[in-house]
């Protein structure tokens, strides 16, 4: 296949090594010139992902155009506020007969609408049918050195999800389908804020019991949020929820989780961010998550208070008091 691989960060770059390796036509686009220059002539992202070559057909290119009018598959893997500017630069470009491969995890700023959304609305030739949600939990830094890692195309179509399944499935990249793309969505994304509570709490200094309570309790606003949005509440229970949940709260790749973890220790969010090569889309994220949440009616505790402490300067402990002492519910509502 053509492939085009739009986004040259380390997941863009991981993903776009893994499919040349797999014997693809790939082209990278990098959206600064001089950043494009650099990765064709060093055949390597030494920024993002040092030491991991480029294979003969991978070709690097700063035109948006010429990378995918060939492709049959787009993938976009530009950070998720930069999606819509980024699919805008393709409307004169032809749709049909191709499919769109989303790998940015987030919710949009102002508009609330999950990235499958944006692509539609920006791009009002695609059908539901021609796009695709890959998420999961899968480090750049693991992907890239062929360490097994599991992964699940979502998509309305079974058959779109089977074609991109086949397309990126290798003997260490193994990818499952599922149609509920707005669970997969949903789940995928938020997981980013949960995780960025899971920092704080590490950061803080609390104990394993805590961070079990912010998982676990963070799975629970993310099902109450993914079914009022139409979406399944057992595909919260697969790859996209809780085992990328679980991946993002625990390690130490974690830019989420980093982020958090440097709050927690009393450092201010611009100056963790202004420090930062890549981008902790749960930061964002939080924002339109909670907003989201309060358009829906939905509870997300945790959700409300990660966005406090990082906007706010909720102080933590303060943050720790309120959520320890809400008022009493069940478990399960």
């Amino acid at each position: 296949m053509n492939i085009a691989v739009l986004g040259a960060g380390s997941w863009g770059t991981t993903l776009a090594v893994l499919l040349a390796r797999k014997g693809h036509r790939v082209s990278l686009w990098a959206h600064r010139p001089e950043f494009a220059r650099q990765l064709s002539a060093e055949r390597e992202n030494r920024r993002y992902l040092e030491g991991v070559a480029f294979p003969a057909n991978l070709r690097v290119t700063d035109s948006i155009i010429d990378a995918v009018t060939p492709a049959s598959m787009i993938v976009t893997a530009v950070p998720s506020q930069a999606l819509r500017e980024t699919a805008e630069q393709l409307r004169g470009i032809s749709m049909q007969g191709r499919i769109i491969v989303n790998v940015a995890k987030g919710i949009e700023l102002r508009t609330g609408k999950r990235m499958s959304e944006v692509l539609l609305e920006t791009l009002p030739e695609l059908v539901p049918a021609q796009v695709s949600a890959l998420y999961g939990p899968s480090h750049a830094e693991e992907v890239s050195r062929e360490l097994p890692t599991t992964v699940v195309a979502s998509s309305p179509s079974q058959e779109t999800a089977e074609k991109v399944q086949d397309a990126f499935r290798t003997s260490m990249f193994r990818v499952y389908t599922n149609t509920d793309i707005v669970g997969v969505e949903i789940a995928g994304s938020v997981k980013n804020v949960i995780a960025i509570a899971a920092g704080i709490s590490d950061g803080i200094g609390y104990g394993d019991n805590a961070k079990a309570a912010i998982i676990t309790r963070g799975l629970a606003e993310i099902s109450r949020l993914c079914e009022r949005l139409g979406g399944d509440p057992v595909t919260v229970s697969g790859l996209s929820g809780i085992g990328d949940l679980v991946v993002t709260c625990l390690s130490r790749h974690s830019r989420n989780r980093y982020v958090g973890e440097e709050i927690g220790k009393g450092r201010s969010l611009d100056d963790v961010v202004s420090h930062m090569d890549m981008v902790a889309e749960g930061v964002l994220t939080s924002k339109s998550v909670y907003e989201l949440s309060r358009t829906c009616g939905v509870e997300m505790p945790i959700t409300q208070a990660v966005c406090e402490m990082l906007f706010e300067k909720k102080p933590v402990l303060q943050a720790t008091l309120d959520l320890m002492t809400r008022e009493p519910k069940t478990e399960i509502y």
